[in-house]
C-alpha cells in the first residue's frame, strides 16, 4: 500500500514530490517522508502520522532543490514511527532510498553488515539494510553501486535512490513491484502510482521487471537484468485528471462519490462493449471458437474483493459456457503446485493491474503452458501487458481507499466474458442471451433506485452501532456476495464479521448464533427462497436478530425478519450486482457514526499504536 515519488528537473523538487505524495493519499499509509540533495548533503525529513504533519515538521525549511524523492508508508516491519518512516540513509548519510516490498533475507543481510562492516541500524525496517548496502558498493558510480546491491537481495521490490555525491540523477530498480517513468517538461518522474504525477505528465515508460533506470533531467535510460541499454515503449496517456476537478464532487467521503458513480459506471461498460446489433465486442480478446473447446477447465486467480467477484464469475461462466471453473486465492496459487497446462484459461482479476500475488499466480500459470486473460482497470498495467488477452473494465481507477465500483464493474465484465465465451461455443440459448443483456441494461437505472433508498439503509445501520459481530448469511451466488458484504463492514467499520454460506450453518456455525448475534441474509435466489427461509427461521429461532435483503415483491421472509431492506425486482443471475450496494451504505454509514475518517485509514492504525 505504500507510494514511492521521485523527481529530478527544474521545478522546486520538494514541492512536487509533496504534491504528488498527497494526490495519493487514499491509498492506506501510516507514515511519510522526503529526501532531497542540497548542497552536497542529503537531507531527510520524515513523521509518523499524516502528509500534513510532514509538512509542520518541514515548516518554512528554505532549500533549494531540483532532485527528491518521497515516500508514504504502510508499516510491514517495524512499528508506525519517526524512525521507521522512509526515505532511509547510509551510515555515510549520503545516499537516501525509498522501497516498497519485502526484502526476505534482510536478517541475513543485517547481521552481515553488522559484523563485517560495523554498520550502525537506526530503525527496525528491512529498507536500510538495501541502503547500507548501497553505500558499501558505493565508489562513485550510483547505477553500479545500485546493481551490486540488488545482486544480494532476495523478495520483491521497488527501490528508488539519490546520492549527495551524483546530485543530478535518481537510480531506480524493481523486480515484482510496479515503478512507472513519467516524462515531464520540466523533469523527469518516477512513481509506483501513475496519479502522483498525472498533473505534471501524460507520457509514461512501464518499467519490466529487473530493469535499472536512470533518469536526469533531459533523459532518461533503462537497462535489462544484465546491464544492457534497452528501449521501453512510451505511451500517451489520456485518463481524466482527478486534480482538475472536486474530488469529492459535492459528497461528504470519497467511498461516497464512488458508491454512487456505479449506475454511470455500469453505463459506461455496456455502451462500450455491447453493439447496436447486441453483439459483445471485446475488442482486447482474441479467444477463437478452437481454442475455447481446447479449455478443459478455468482457473480464475485473484485476491480480496477480486475474488468475490471471481467467484461469481465462476457461476456465469459455467452457468453460460459450460466451462468447469474453480476460483483461487493469488497469493496462495502462486505458491502451490496448481494442475496448469496448455489446456488451462487463467483469468486474472485486479483493479490496478499492478497486484504482486495476481501477477505472480499469472506468471507461474503461463510458465506451466496455460493462456492468460486479465480483467484490469488499466490496460498498459503489469498484469495486461504480461497477459495473452485483456477484458479492460474502463472504470476509472478508485481515488477511494475502499473498493466499490470497481467490484461492480468487475462483476458486469464478468457476465459479459461468460456471455461471450458462452455464444463462441453456441451453447448460451439465444433467449437467455437476450434476456440477460436486457437485464444488464437495465441495471444503471435499478442501481439509482437503490440508491434513492439511501435513508432506509441509514436507519439500518443505526442498529448495528453497538454490534461487534455480524454474520452475513446466503445460499448460492448470494453467499459470494455475503463474502464481499463481509469484508466491506470489516474494512470500513471495523465491524468483526463472517460470511456463511447458509448451507453450513449448522457445521459449527450455529454455536455462535443467539440473542446477541445480528444476522444479515441475502434472500435474492428464487429458486432458493425455501431454502433460505428455512435459515432464517433457523437462526431466529436461537435468538438472532435478523436483517433481511431481499427483492422488493418478496413477503414470506420478511414475515420472519426483524429488517428488511429491499433491493429492485431483476433477474436471479444479475442480482449480485444489486444486492452488494445495501452492503456498501452499510458499512459506509457504520463507520460514519463512529466518525471515523473514511478517506484514510489512520484511524484505527494510530489507536492500534
Amino acid at each position: 500500500m505504500c507510494v514511492l515519488l521521485g523527481y529530478v528537473g527544474n521545478g522546486n523538487a520538494k514541492d512536487l514530490v509533496l504534491e504528488g505524495l498527497k494526490q495519493s493519499e487514499y491509498i492506506a499509509y501510516d507514515s511519510a517522508g522526503i529526501a532531497l540533495c542540497h548542497k552536497n548533503q542529503v537531507i531527510v525529513r520524515k513523521k509518523k502520522g499524516q502528509i500534513s504533519d510532514l509538512e509542520k515538521l518541514i515548516g518554512e525549511e528554505a532549500w533549494s532543490s531540483h532532485i527528491a524523492i518521497g515516500h508514504t508508508r504502510w508499516a510491514t516491519h517495524g512499528e508506525p514511527s519517526d524512525r521507521n518512516s522512509h526515505p532511509h540513509t547510509d551510515m555515510s548519510g549520503r545516499i537516501a532510498v525509498v522501497h516498497n516490498g519485502i526484502i526476505e533475507n534482510y536478517k541475513e543481510l543485517k547481521e552481515e553488515l553488522i559484523s563485517e562492516h560495523g554498520s550502525v541500524f537506526l530503525s527496525e525496517t528491512d529498507t536500510e539494510t538495501v541502503a547500507h548496502l548501497i553505500g558499501i558498493y558505493y565508489e562513485g558510480n550510483l547505477e553500479d553501486a545500485v546493481y551490486q546491491a540488488v545482486q544480494k537481495v532476495d523478495g520483491d521490490y521497488a527501490l528508488v535512490v539519490i546520492c549527495s555525491e551524483e546530485p543530478d540523477k535518481i537510480v531506480a530498480v524493481r523486480k515484482d513491484r510496479p515503478l512507472i517513468v513519467g516524462l515531464g517538461k520540466q523533469g523527469n518522474y518516477i512513481t509506483s502510482n501513475a496519479t502522483a504525477i498525472l498533473k505534471h505528465s501524460r507520457q509514461f515508460a512501464y518499467i519490466e521487471n529487473h530493469d535499472l533506470v536512470l533518469l536526469k533531467k533531459n533523459e532518461v535510460k533503462f537497462f535489462d537484468a544484465n546491464r544492457q541499454e534497452v528501449h521501453r515503449d512510451v505511451y500517451n496517456v489520456l485518463w481524466e485528471d482527478p486534480v482538475d476537478k472536486d474530488e469529492k464532487d459535492g459528497y461528504e467521503h470519497l467511498m461516497l462519490k464512488e458508491i454512487y458513480d456505479q449506475p454511470e459506471e455500469v453505463r459506461k461498460i455496456l455502451d462500450s462493449k455491447i453493439n447496436e446489433q447486441d453483439e459483445i465486442v471485446l475488442d482486447h480478446i482474441e479467444l477463437t471458437r478452437e481454442q475455447i473447446d481446447s479449455f478443459n477447465r478455468i482457473c480464475i486467480v485473484a485476491c480480496g474483493s477480486s475474488y468475490h467477484a471471481g467467484l461469481i464469475g465462476k457461476n456465469a461462466i459455467e452457468n453460460l459456457a459450460r466451462i468447469p471453473v474453480e476460483v483461487a486465492v493469488a497469493s496462495e496459487f502462486c505458491y502451490q503446485d496448481p494442475c496448469v497446462d496448455e489446456h488451462t484459461l487463467i483469468i486474472a482479476i485486479s483493479e490496478s493491474g499492478e497486484k504482486l500475488y495476481t501477477l505472480l499466480a499469472l506468471r507461474k500459470a503461463k510458465s506451466l503452458g496455460a493462456r492468460v486473460l486479465s480483467v484490469v482497470s488499466l490496460p498498459e498495467s503489469t498484469i495486461a501487458t504480461e497477459s495473452d488477452d485483456v477484458l479492460n473494465t474502463g472504470t476509472d481507477l478508485e481515488k477511494s481507499l475502499f473498493i466499490t465500483k470497481t467490484y461492480t464493474s468487475q462483476l458486469v465484465c464478468m457476465y459479459l466474458l461468460a456471455m461471450y465465451m458462452g455464444r463462441k461455443k453456441e451453447v448460451l440459448d439465444e433467449e437467455i442471451y437476450h434476456r440477460i443483456l436486457k437485464a444488464l441494461r437495465g441495471l444503471p437505472e435499478k442501481m439509482k433506485v437503490m440508491l434513492e433508498k439511501r435513508e432506509e439503509i441509514t436507519s439500518n445501520s443505526k442498529q448495528f452501532n453497538r454490534d461487534h459481530h455480524v454474520f452475513i448469511i446466503g445460499w448460492g451466488i448470494d453467499s459470494a456476495v455475503a463474502m464481499e458484504g463481509s469484508l466491506k463492514l470489516k474494512e470500513v467499520s471495523h465491524i468483526h464479521s463472517s460470511a456463511i454460506s447458509a448451507g453450513e450453518l449448522k457445521q459449527g456455525n450455529m454455536a455462535l448464533i443467539d440473542e446477541r448475534a445480528r444476522v444479515i441474509a441475502l434472500a435474492t435466489q428464487e429458486t432458493l427462497f425455501n431454502k433460505m427461509s428455512s435459515a432464517i427461521r433457523e437462526v431466529k429461532a436461537h435468538g438472532a436478530r435478523v436483517l433481511a435483503v431481499v427483492k422488493e415483491d418478496e413477503v414470506e421472509m420478511c414475515q420472519y425478519s426483524d429488517a428488511v431492506i429491499r433491493i429492485p425486482q431483476c433477474m436471479d443471475e444479475v442480482a449480485p450486482i444489486l444486492s452488494i450496494v445495501p452492503f456498501q451504505l452499510l458499512a459506509y454509514d457504520i463507520a460514519r457514526f463512529h466518525g471515523y475518517d473514511i478517506d484514510r485509514i489512520h484511524h484505527c492504525i494510530l489507536k492500534a499504536y
